[in-house]
């Protein structure tokens, strides 16, 4: 934080300085520098001296200063008047919410769903704060991208190694062979894999001998650099996996070393992917056996490998099949959890997998289920595909009011249509957000969080991916403007409305959420309840939270018995992080099973095995449709801020031949249609895509009344989701299926306005 911060408010008065940020907005993390004048951000440039991004940023990163400008961004409360809004003070804003969302939370806990978008996972406020308000609420209707995203990844690694936040990524910086499905790290910045400037880490890999395979079915910027490229159709990329097990089982290539010692079921393993020959899955996936061959043989004879999967390998309709045979295909290889292959970061901040093991500790999957469909809960969540019909169907635990935390629903969801519906039918709707977007246009009540300079900033999720062991902090920059209150401060005052204390003071309220923090920290660190609390007195709100999480962690000074230990003021001290070095192995220790051992044939996977197999069979579909990723992007919420491709931003990629047999050429106006909706978009007919396959953007669709998001709407593009159906979902997890899914395209003549 800036030493004198007295005239920052004084009109007329410039204060220019520099301060270390770390990028919110992705999962590379990369080290920022902001230059303000006053209050004004006037420069973003990449942190040389940053001790894990070393200089490295993306163009979103440097856009930061043009989302803190942004004027289309929300300063003030607002609460709704007739069609539109009012600008509000804070007062009357809680005042409305204290009048209107508790009696429908006494009538029925359940019928109030909260939401919590993509950047409220990675701020600190809302991931210290959100649980306090969800548990004073008392509903089990949670929802967040992390179903519509990973949900597969983590529900596969949850029952192989315990934990589904506790996941294998890559050595990218020792590895000699990388194998990338459903992934396009050079336009994503990587995804559940840290890795600032992984461009050059994968120039890196090539340099030192090494091969990049990435297997994907559009011709990606990663795939362009990589010395193979596998046109796989999309949705298959079970079968590609199960046939790579299947050849090392076949020639006898597996090889799990040490850790034969600590897993179950590699034997019966090799013998179910055995049936799963290349040559059986050749066709569906349109890829050549021999190919299949040769990828597999490399793969088990490298002098070490990774195979990693995101997105791309879960939102399919095999999508826990999959990242199950990702994580086999290191496990039966030897490459599991040592260098050069796929290993276990440590989390400053501790996490899942350096918290004591708890052998009774029940799976945090299927521990209840949906209302209408009678959906799995996953992580503490229901699939979000349940969100409309929870809110559209009568009866008992119908939901009737909202609390969303940073999340544009009405553009993440599938079948957008019925998501705009359910929000226009609610009774009441509260909105954490700084934008009026698609979503937000339907809220009774919009509370805006201050600017990202007046937040510290750790990502306590990410570092569980980290492709090294750093830890890193940034400190607020600036602190709140007048009219402006943090969003760990909202969160709590929602907290205490909920529970009938509208008037109680932030503080009391923030050191309840400290003391239970401080006991558990107190058992984690060995110590006692006055010692850490005396430890951290002199902090307050999400900083005192973080201060106990790292004190209490792996590297921590365990309130004072490990001198030189990890705290919070030795990374206020060093901006640009500490680093702790590579990546070691952690199994055993790292496991969080029952048994401490991994069972790489764990029931509900194998059982979803026949399902697979009888999909063989099936008749392929002339055309699929997958979304892709875009470098600007960042789901939706970044559109209306940093500016994007005007020509063919949107545009629905095709294959030449897919073109010609449908009379088409570039520039065509096109209809995109599913069995669940149609859009309209321009057409861009490109090699890039493989034959049978088109591709959208996410999170487009920019249109509609009531939106303040002038950038964005002047070039609104063509919603993808309004095609994607919540109801056709991968059966085990409930995540929807983006990638793969059938539609018909044709030219639309004239367009009305």
């Amino acid at each position: 934080m800036l030493d004198d911060m007295s005239d920052h408010d004084i009109p007329g008065t410039s204060v220019k300085t520099v301060g270390a940020r770390i990028c919110p907005l992705c999962e590379a993390t990369c080290g920022l520098l902001f230059e303000l004048d006053g209050r004004t951000v006037t420069a973003v440039r990449p942190n040389s001296a940053d001790v894990f991004s070393a200089g490295h940023s993306c163009a979103k990163g440097l856009g930061l200063g043009r989302l803190e400008n942004d004027p289309d961004v929300i300063r003030t409360p607002l609460i709704r008047d007739g069609a539109g809004f009012r600008r509000a003070t804070w007062e009357e804003a809680f005042d409305e919410i204290n009048r209107r969302l508790p009696p429908i939370i006494a009538a029925d806990p359940s019928s109030c769903a909260v939401y919590s978008g993509n950047p409220a996972a990675h701020h600190l406020d809302p991931s210290f704060y959100t649980l306090p308000l969800i548990a004073a609420i008392g509903t089990r209707n949670i929802y967040s991208p992390a179903s519509i995203d990973t949900l597969p990844k983590n529900y596969a690694n949850t029952l192989l190694y315990g934990t589904g936040l506790g996941m294998a990524i890559p050595d990218i910086d020792r590895t000699s062979y990388l194998l990338i499905l459903g992934s396009n790290p050079l336009v994503s910045n990587g995804s559940t894999i840290t890795a600032p400037g992984i461009g050059k880490r994968l120039d890196a890999l090539r340099k030192r001998g090494g091969t990049l395979v990435v297997v994907d079915p559009a011709r990606t910027r990663t795939a362009e650099v990589a010395d193979k490229h596998i046109a796989i159709r999309p949705g298959t990329d079970a079968f590609f996996l199960l046939a790579l097990v299947s050849v090392i089982a076949t020639e006898g290539l597996a090889a799990p070393g040490r850790l034969a010692e600590h897993t179950d079921g590699l034997q019966e393993l090799l013998h179910l992917a055995e049936p799963f020959t290349p040559e059986s899955v050749s066709e569906i996936c349109g890829i050549e056996a021999a190919a299949i061959r040769t990828i597999a043989r490399e793969f088990a004879t490298a002098e070490s490998a990774a195979a990693h999967s995101r997105m791309g390998s879960c939102t399919q309709e095999f999508g826990s099949v999959a990242n199950w045979m990702v994580e086999c295909l290191n496990i039966i290889t030897g490459n599991l959890d040592r260098p050069g292959g796929t290993m276990f970061p440590v989390p400053p901040a501790g996490g899942p997998t350096t918290w004591p093991h708890n052998p009774k500790a029940p799976l945090v999957f299927d521990r209840w289920r949906s209302r209408v469909r009678d959906m799995p809960e996953a992580m503490g969540e229901l699939p979000a595909v349940c969100f409309s019909e929870e809110v559209l169907t009568p009866g008992h635990g119908q939901v009737r009011a909202l609390i969303t935390i940073s999340g544009n629903m009405a553009r993440s969801l599938p079948n957008s249509h019925a998501v705009e519906a359910a929000l226009s039918s609610l009774d009441f709707m509260v909105c954490i957000d700084g934008y009026l977007n698609e979503t937000t246009r339907y809220a009774d009540v919009i509370l805006p969080p201050p600017p990202l300079t007046t937040r510290g900033h750790h990502d306590l999720a990410l570092t569980h991916f980290q492709v090294r062991n750093v830890a890193r902090y940034t400190a607020p920059l600036l602190m709140p403007a007048p009219g402006q209150i943090p969003e760990w401060q909202i969160l709590l005052r929602l907290t205490a409305i909920v529970r009938g204390e509208p008037d109680r003071p932030i503080v009391e309220l923030d050191d309840e959420v400290a003391a239970t923090a401080t006991r558990r920290a107190a058992k984690l660190a060995g110590s006692d309840i006055d010692t850490v609390a005396r430890a951290t007195a002199g902090r307050t709100g999400p900083e005192r939270l973080l201060d106990l999480r790292l004190r209490s962690g792996p590297y921590g000074d365990r309130f004072g018995s490990v001198p030189g230990g990890l705290t919070l003021e030795l990374l206020e001290r060093n901006p640009n992080g500490i680093d702790y070095g590579p990546l070691e192995p952690r199994v055993p220790g790292v496991l969080r099973t029952p048994t401490k051992r991994i069972d790489v044939v764990p029931d509900a996977l194998v059982a979803d095995l026949p399902r697979v197999h009888a999909a063989l069979a099936q008749p392929l579909p002339d055309l699929v449709l997958i979304n892709r990723r875009q470098r600007r992007g960042m789901n939706s919420w970044l559109h209306n801020a940093l500016p994007q491709p005007d020509d063919g931003q949107c545009a629905l990629f095709m294959n030449p031949l897919d073109a010609a047999g449908r009379g088409l050429v570039d520039g065509d106006t096109v209809g995109i249609e599913s069995k669940t909706g149609a859009v309209v978009a321009e057409l861009h007919v490109t090699d890039s895509m493989r034959q049978g396959v088109v591709s959208l953007p996410h999170g487009w669709g920019h249109d509609g009344s009531g939106l303040h998001t002038t950038h964005s709407a002047s070039a609104p593009g063509a919603n993808v989701n309004a095609l994607v159906d919540d109801l056709v979902v991968e059966p085990l997890t409930g995540a929807p299926i983006f990638n793969g899914f059938a539609v018909e395209v044709a030219r639309v003549e004239s367009v009305s306005s």
